[in-house]
């Protein structure tokens, strides 16, 4: 596919060029989908380790004396118990209780909280932000300024500790640390989209292109590979992370996708709590749940899911998982097709492919236990 010439391009385009990268439009940007191909880059991150361009994801700062409670005003999670460079999952909601978007959040410090949050949604988010930010905190979009990798793998850790005197092994999953790695002042975040263990670090964007290469060149002994935005999608779907705009957009409340926990409704006022109140005393009519596939098959986006002869949902994604070699997938379902073991069929090119709902993550998560 031709690339899109009014998408932006992150400061790694010409690397993935030389790479052979195929780059497909996505989320307003060119962006590499594969490389050697999506199972070997899939299965490798897997078995050992594979380096993500993620640059495209955008970060806002909130800073000032009232960052904290801003954020804590913002966003659905609760901010207060954070520790300095401690990282948190959230979401931005809509006074319906929509979801605007999921976004990890990083505080920096008293004054100052870091958001990443998805590329498609960059210019919607930072225009709600400043719409909703309330005195004493202003908002920055670094999103120009700043490049993100992902390292993720097995052997991610012993990777990144090659070019850093930084002590990884003490960095607990969702805690980050100001670190120096092959010669750049970064910031080294121990999450990822995965479900194995590895890091996001975040650059300055002229700096992208060495850090790039050098952590290329220290994972040559783990057989490391770069991975395109084919196998972050399957990698995610296998660990059962959502994906905003696919799994989830603002016709959802948290609780319709299995977000409850993030959602702390005792914290204090925030955007959409009134209406999260009223979704939660009457019960999410439909729920996001995972499946697999029991006959051959592979279940799509907006593939319906049937009853026999009656639709009742609609899957929101599926692929031939690599690790598992079964076809899995996401769909909404009304509350009384979600529990464990419930059955229904995928309608998978005009023939009903019965599917069982099976607890999450498809792939056990192996990320580092604090």
């Amino acid at each position: 596919m031709a690339p899109d010439t009014a998408s932006k391009r992150t400061p790694l385009y010409d690397v993935h060029c030389q790479l052979n990268a195929r780059i497909i439009p996505f989320g307003g940007w060119d962006m590499p989908v594969s490389y050697s191909g999506i199972i070997e880059e899939h299965l490798r991150v897997r078995s050992h380790a594979g380096l993500f361009d993620v640059s495209h994801m955008g970060e806002v700062e909130i800073h000032g004396p009232q960052a904290e409670a801003a954020v804590q005003y913002l966003t659905l999670n609760d901010v207060s118990g954070l520790q300095d460079f401690q990282l948190q999952y959230s979401a931005l909601c809509n006074e319906s209780g929509g979801l605007i978007d999921d976004i990890t959040i990083c505080r920096l410090g008293a004054e100052r909280f870091l958001l990443i949050i998805n590329a498609g949604n960059i210019e919607k988010d930072v225009a709600w932000i400043q719409q909703h930010l309330p005195a004493g905190a202003e908002a920055t979009n670094l999103s120009d300024q700043k490049a993100l990798l992902a390292l993720q793998g097995p052997a991610a850790e012993t990777i990144l500790q090659r070019l850093t005197p930084a002590p990884l092994s003490d960095l607990n999953y969702y805690h980050a640390i100001a670190a120096r790695v092959a010669d750049s002042d970064v910031l080294v975040s121990r999450l990822g989209y995965t479900g194995e263990d590895g890091f996001e670090i975040m650059v300055d964007g002229q700096h992208a292109v060495a850090l790039w290469q050098a952590i290329m060149q220290a994972g040559e002994p783990e057989t490391i590979l770069p991975v395109g935005l084919g196998a972050r999608d399957t990698l995610r779907l296998e660990a059962r992370y959502l994906l905003y705009g696919v799994d989830m957009d603002e016709s959802h409340t948290p609780f319709e996708v299995g977000l409850n926990w993030l959602t702390k409704l005792d914290k204090g006022p925030f955007i959409g709590r009134d209406a999260l109140v009223r979704a939660k005393a009457e019960g999410a009519p439909q729920r996001l749940v995972g499946f697999v596939l029991k006959e051959r098959g592979i279940a799509r986006a907006h593939y319906r899911v049937m009853d026999g002869e009656t639709p009742i949902g609609t899957v929101t994604s599926g692929t031939m998982s690599p690790s598992l070699e079964q076809a899995i997938g996401t769909a909404f379902v009304p509350r009384a097709y979600a529990k464990t073991g419930s059955t229904f069929a995928v309608e998978v090119r005009n023939k009903a492919v019965p599917a069982e709902v099976v607890r999450a993550p498809f792939v056990p998560r192996r990320v580092k236990r604090n």
